[in-house]
């Protein structure tokens, strides 16, 4: 069958696509250390995130001279998020202090407690994706469990760069996600 530019636009394709620019990310349950930079914020200042790869494992098992594959365990990737800096360095001060709680730069020991859990030491992100009809509701949401930063990039300091704002990344390890589609 010859190529039909209607049958393209007919075949599922709403409107003009899904678009990458329409989302937002929040952070949530932060430690103390964390709180400096308010949830909103960070939502407003995070340029960009994306969806991480998730994998199932393959397991291959010989049988009878072939390889019989069985699925593995799944894994995911970090979540990388990259942030506008403000002049105060209000957010990148919050994840170095929610860092250090982790893992001190100079005792290499956690200083949330004695015996640091998981529930005090992480928080939860929520990447929120939105339609183009402009409606507030988000049509799909991801949310990353245990979460944590593993990560901060460097921030480039330059002569040369004129009419720039800092920007940084982080890496974000968490224990699992979860998506929810919605309808508006």
């Amino acid at each position: 069958m010859p190529f039909s530019i209607s049958d393209f636009r007919s075949s599922g394709l709403k409107s003009s696509g899904a678009r990458p620019n329409l989302f937002d990310v929040q952070v949530t349950g932060a430690p103390d250390q964390g709180a400096d930079a308010k949830s909103t914020e960070f939502t407003m200042l995070c340029k960009i995130a994306s969806i991480p790869t998730s994998s199932v494992g393959v397991i291959e098992v010989p049988y009878f001279g072939r390889m019989v594959k069985i699925p593995g365990n799944r894994t995911f990737d970090n979540l990388s998020v990259t942030v506008i800096n403000d002049e105060d360095f209000k957010i990148r001060n919050a994840i170095e202090k929610w860092m250090d709680a982790l893992n001190s730069h100079e005792t290499n020991k956690s200083q949330i407690g004695g015996a640091a859990s998981a529930s005090n030491l992480s928080g939860q992100i929520q990447v929120k994706h939105y339609k183009r009809d402009g409606v507030t509701t988000p049509s799909q949401i991801w949310t990353f469990n245990t979460c944590y930063p593993v990560g901060l990039g460097e921030i480039g300091l330059d002569w040369g760069s004129n009419d720039t704002i800092e920007e940084f990344t982080i890496d974000w390890a968490y224990d699992y996600w979860s998506h929810g589609q919605f309808t508006s």
